[in-house]
């Protein structure tokens, strides 16, 4: 009960010891949690932040900048967007000389296309790049979110929007020579397309972000295999399955 509850001291956890049948003094509860090493509320460490993320991960959104490099030596950035609950991308803006106005009129662009969604949203992560600037975190608040910024050179507390970048850098931009800002922009929104549709996700038991559910095939059926075609996507990197119509 203590490491479930936080914020729980001895006496609250003698209280609902109480209500199950378990009588114990609350100088005994105090004595069990000190040998087990467990501090009193309230002086114990809250939920962790990966139990924080897990808990609110229909409700936060994160950005951060993919940088990329075009044949000709000049680099571009992708200001990129990614909500915790569904797992969905979004492509903010594609630009090779960033501004913090730029990057407001980015995040407005994204409240536009939320639509009715921004509703269900309640905290933005990112990290302290100055690009992110007070209008950029205004933007957010005046819609109801908290803005949280991570610590310095802790990349790990906006670990699902970094795996989403080396996502975006392995299955298309390590494979594939960008020419300049609109072909990357062509490219991009192509893969969105595919990543939001189609790409299964682990987290979401296999199911694309846009997808709610999974067809059900019996397997035995080899009818059923051997009508499985494949479709070329993303100027043919990549490969989606579909059934023959």
């Amino acid at each position: 009960m203590a490491r479930e509850n936080p914020t729980w001291g001895h006496r609250r956890i003698r209280g609902e010891l109480a209500r199950l049948g378990y009588p114990i003094a609350a100088s005994t509860v105090w004595e069990i949690l000190h040998a087990a090493g467990i501090s009193p509320a309230p002086r114990r460490a809250g939920p962790t932040w990966r139990q924080f993320l897990t808990a609110q991960a229909h409700a936060i959104i994160a950005c951060d900048f993919l940088v990329v490099e075009t044949v000709l030596l000049k680099r571009l950035y992708v200001l990129v967007f990614i909500e915790h609950g569904t797992r969905r991308l979004h492509l903010a803006g594609v630009t090779a000389h960033p501004t913090g106005a730029w990057t407001v009129q980015q995040a407005r662009n994204l409240i536009m296309d939320l639509g009715e969604r921004i509703a269900g949203l309640r905290f933005v992560i990112h990290d302290r790049d100055p690009l992110f600037t007070s209008m950029f975190r205004e933007v957010f608040t005046s819609e109801g979110l908290r803005d949280i910024t991570t610590l310095l050179r802790t990349p790990r507390m906006n670990a699902i929007c970094e795996r989403g970048i080396g996502t975006l850098r392995r299955e298309l931009l390590d494979r594939i020579l960008i020419l300049k800002e609109r072909h990357l922009a062509r490219v991009l929104q192509e893969y969105l397309v595919h990543y939001n549709g189609h790409r299964p996700h682990q987290s979401r038991c296999q199911r694309p972000p846009d997808i709610a559910t999974q067809p059900s095939r019996d397997v035995t059926e080899l009818d059923d295999l051997r009508s499985i075609r494949r479709k070329p996507v993303v100027a043919g990197m990549i490969g989606e399955y579909h059934h023959a119509a």
